[in-house]
């Protein structure tokens, strides 16, 4: 098999690896006391895909907190954030547990573990602050994290305000839990009026969609897992994105994807392509990837589902596979220099 290779716009290779051990709390105490509480048969475990492989222990650490009756299922579905809950599990299960995320949607049938790092992060705030802006020049900074951190954002914005910055932060809206959180389909935390924002997490993704919906702030990153302190650059992103949408622009024939998992429907842009376009079709499926849209003749697709599917996995794709704003580009509804991020707003 030859190897796989991916274009330069592809968000996969925007990632750092892992220098720092991470150690997580996984709140067995919390689950055991649901557990007895509601005399449970069956306990269903959830973790994200960089977490799977601990599954197993924790499953073995539970097992001796609770009785030998307790059955323990570790679900094996695709999870890549709390939009993405394995729903055939949940519902066989008396304890569903979703390890990783924050909440999304609020539910008594769901303990939300969210994993807090323990890497101490002002380390990494130091070296940033040579990249933000000197604050007798210009002190307002905007403050965001990811869900693993959250435990330390007090701490950050303490921290930026006794060097004198004037933070800003806000808690976008009601699919986000805490004020200052960013999801990878959501900055809504990001709109503040300052013109620089430190983002204070892992990876680039999420930083990159920052600077992609907020192309007037310099955003800072500050990895303090990797230890890497880097300015949000998009410009290898839209180079990639413009030219899949080129390539969209002669297709004749839509697959529209609507996504059955529980916190990534849209419906609403489904219908409104189709509605519009005779020759678009709804194609329904709970987890987007090339192998299963391989077989259909369509000359492009939309995928009105997570918008991390189209841009991590879009060049994996025998066709064109578009978000619902670049199919407006493409088929001359807004100009080319519209193009832009996709996001999720409001609650599911």
């Amino acid at each position: 098999m030859s190897e796989q290779t991916y274009s330069e716009g592809d968000l996969r290779n925007t990632g750092m690896s892992l220098k720092h051990d991470r150690e997580w709390d996984y709140e067995l105490d919390r689950i055991v006391t649901a557990v007895e509480e509601r005399d449970a048969e069956k306990v269903g475990l959830q973790f994200p895909e960089g977490l799977k492989r601990r599954g197993p222990r924790v499953a073995d650490d539970l097992r001796e907190l609770v009785d030998d009756d307790v059955t323990i299922m570790l679900s094996g579905q695709p999870c890549y954030g709390a939009c993405d809950l394995d729903t055939f599990l949940m519902r066989r299960t008396d304890v569903f547990v979703h390890f990783g995320h924050s909440p999304m949607k609020e539910s008594e049938k769901i303990i939300y573990v969210p994993l807090f790092s323990n890497v101490d992060v002002l380390p990494i705030m130091e070296e940033a602050e040579e990249k933000l802006a000197d604050p007798e020049d210009d002190p307002e900074v905007g403050l965001v994290t990811t869900a693993q951190h959250m435990n330390r954002f007090d701490d950050m914005a303490d921290w930026l305000e006794d060097r004198g910055y004037e933070v800003q932060t806000r808690r976008g809206d009601e699919r986000l839990t805490h004020e200052g959180q960013v999801l990878g389909c959501n900055y809504a935390s990001a709109d503040v009026p300052a013109d620089q924002v430190l983002y204070v997490g892992g990876g680039k993704f999420h930083p990159l969609g920052l600077a992609m919906e907020h192309p007037d702030k310099k955003v800072v990153i500050g990895d303090p897992v990797n230890n890497v302190v880097t300015i949000a650059d998009t410009e290898k992103f839209l180079k990639q994105r413009y030219a899949t949408v080129h390539k969209a622009m002669d297709a004749e024939t839509w697959g529209v994807i609507f996504c059955t998992k529980i916190g990534q429907g849209r419906m609403d842009q489904a219908e409104k392509i189709l509605d519009e376009n005779e020759n678009a079709y709804l194609i329904t499926m709970d987890e987007v990837t090339p192998d299963r849209l391989r077989n259909f003749g369509f000359d492009a697709f939309v995928n009105t589902g997570c918008p991390r599917i189209t841009t991590d996995d879009g060049p994996q794709f025998h066709k064109p596979l578009l978000t619902p704003g670049e199919y407006e580009i493409a088929v001359g509804n807004k100009p080319l220099d519209e193009l832009s991020f996709d996001t999720f707003h409001g609650t599911w």
